[in-house]
């Protein structure tokens, strides 16, 4: 598997949850959307600032970042070997908190067949503490298969002038989600050409 799909993009808006306006993080960074930031390449303040967006358009611009930015680094860390759907989930997973899949050695361990050596590794990037359930979900999910999404997510509006995300509220999104995969440009239509008198005479 070295492609993303509806899953993997559900299980990380599961750890994430989505703010559909610019917010401050917990250091005083602007986020917007699925944890999005200045950093990825997409600038979030001022352009989200008090103008939250629709689900569709803050879902849109976190695949592609996934599926540009995050997905690549992800496959390369894997070297030769050809990923499982879940262990592709929990390295972008991992990737998009973290940003260190290039340089975490768990996954290191993992392509060079020391199994549990990877397993106990994940866990030392469980700093702050407070991170410690996402990456036990992570590993549950790269080692075992087992998923934590349910096709809903959390989506916050954000408390003003604090800038902070507040009132959470629960969300079906995997038909959203299932549907921005889906979505192919629509085929050209035909336009039958209306004959003249003068075309007929050739018919």
């Amino acid at each position: 598997m070295r492609e993303l799909t509806p899953r993997i993009a559900l299980e990380l808006i599961a750890h994430e949850g989505i703010v559909t306006e610019a917010y401050k993080d917990s250091v005083g960074v602007w986020t917007w959307s699925v944890g999005i930031t200045d950093a990825s390449g997409h600038r979030v303040f001022p352009r989200y600032r008090d103008k939250p967006q629709p689900l569709e358009h803050c879902i849109g611009v976190y695949l592609w970042l996934l599926r540009e930015k995050y997905l690549p680094p992800v496959l390369a860390a894997f070297g030769p070997h050809d990923p499982t759907e879940a262990e592709l989930g929990a390295a972008l997973s991992f990737h998009w908190n973290t940003g260190a899949i290039a340089r975490a050695s768990w996954i290191g361990r993992f392509v060079k067949g020391d199994v549990e050596g990877a397993r106990r590794s994940m866990l030392d990037w469980a700093r702050p503490a407070s991170l410690l359930p996402r990456r036990r979900k992570e590993q549950t999910l790269f080692f075992d298969g087992r998923w934590s999404e349910d096709g809903t997510a959390l989506v916050y509006g954000v408390a003003k002038p604090s800038y902070r995300p507040s009132g959470g509220k629960r969300v079906e999104v995997r038909t959203l989600v299932e549907g921005l995969f889906a979505n192919k440009p629509a085929p050209v239509p035909v336009v039958e050409e209306k004959k003249t008198w003068f075309d007929r005479l050739f018919e």
